[in-house]
């Protein structure tokens, strides 16, 4: 007797019980609630967690992602929705991937992203390899983003929320992730919805406070990871005007970002002075006028497209793009240099615009995401 192929809740054409779901699991309550959902539907679950670094280091820290106490709690879940949860040491392979990359970035004068870096290169990528090997249909993610089916397959949508949507940190997904991919909390209309369903389930993570800082930076504290990882990094300099004069002296120029205003040690010199610019090189941190910080066309690479049409098949796409996470999308002209490379006009300039963060691109009229690039040169 033929078996039905009716598609399951995951897209898939196999019963729920013989569909294996590989669930990325970081111990907080997102992740654990897609396990738990999935598990409570009937799919073959299987935890994953991974362990970025140091376990020990991480004990004793809070509100962040990856910590040690993370996996104890992910663990905790597992056993209480009974599922099988393995922990994969990726230390070595997170240090090289991401975080020596963030910490030259860094040195460099850039602003990096490395959560969007995290997810492009370990979790998309080792973790996926790993889904794979343990015979998964597909993985699941907590991230707040949503993937519909549209004529040329498989598209990245914002999610339902716009509040939690994480579509900028997932703008390197590229099709083949995509395919395999799937991100069961994207279509809920905010975070107390996730909660209820952790209460329902009694999950042990329910109340979990959600993370803040970047997994590897305590408190926010780029400057003291980034003199933990380049001894002798954090050396003095001057701080100049547009035209070159030294108004004043720096600790270190990661110490400073793009846009900031407080903390630089030359008041009284009339009009408020921004950092404009990082000179790493010369050890230079530049400032000037607010104006100096508006920015008309960003220069942009890497780029991960997912739109039908090749990205280079047009000589302009007009699309909405995003330039920091906590900005809403903007109207602009993208202008393809290659399959990877662009050209992005504003129509309005932006303050703050920083090489290292990601360009996103978005549907004027929709929800889609075309994916996006790396803005590559700072002012």
């Amino acid at each position: 007797m033929p078996r039905d192929l009716t598609l399951n809740s995951l897209g898939l054409p196999k019963p729920v019980s013989e569909t294996r779901v590989v669930v990325a699991m970081s111990g907080g309550v997102d992740s654990s609630v897609v396990a738990a959902v999935l598990k409570d539907q009937g799919y073959d679950v299987v935890g994953v967690t991974l362990q970025l670094y140091d376990h020990g280091a991480a004990l004793a820290k809070k509100g962040a992602c990856c910590a040690g106490r993370d996996i104890h709690d992910a663990r905790r879940v597992a056993e209480a929705m009974g599922f099988p949860h393995y922990v994969l040491d990726y230390e070595d392979t997170f240090r090289e991937a991401v975080i020596e990359e963030f910490a030259d970035a860094y040195l460099a004068g850039a602003t990096p992203v490395p959560c969007i870096r995290c997810n492009e290169r370990v979790k998309f990528k080792d973790l996926m390899a790993t889904a794979r090997d343990l015979e998964a249909d597909c993985m699941a993610t907590g991230h707040y983003i949503q993937r519909k089916m549209g004529a040329a397959g498989a598209e990245l949508h914002r999610a339902a929320d716009p509040a939690r949507d994480q579509s900028y940190f997932l703008f390197s997904t590229t099709p083949a992730q995509l395919d395999f991919l799937r991100f069961p909390l994207g279509h809920l209309a905010s975070k107390a919805e996730t909660r209820a369903l952790a209460a329902k389930y009694g999950l042990p993570v329910a109340d979990k406070p959600d993370s803040q800082d970047i997994c590897f930076v305590p408190q926010g504290n780029y400057a003291a990871v980034i003199e933990k990882l380049r001894p002798g990094a954090a050396e003095p300099g001057e701080i100049v005007d547009l035209e070159g004069r030294v108004l004043g002296s720096h600790r270190g120029v990661i110490h400073y970002t793009i846009g900031q205003r407080k903390g630089l040690g030359i008041g009284g010199l009339g009009d408020p002075l921004y950092v404009v610019k990082l000179d790493a090189d010369a050890r230079r941190v530049v400032v000037g006028p607010k104006s100096a910080l508006s920015t008309r066309v960003i220069p942009v690479r890497e780029i991960n497209w997912l739109g039908d049409a090749p990205f280079d098949s047009r000589a302009e796409w007009h699309l909405d793009v995003r330039v920091r996470s906590t900005r809403p999308p903007r109207p602009a002209v993208i202008r393809p240099l290659s399959a990877t490379e662009a050209e992005v006009e504003l129509i309005e300039p932006e303050d703050g615009v920083s090489a290292g963060q990601a360009c996103v691109f978005h549907d004027p009229e929709g929800s889609r995401v075309f994916g996006g690039g790396w803005i590559w040169r700072g002012r």
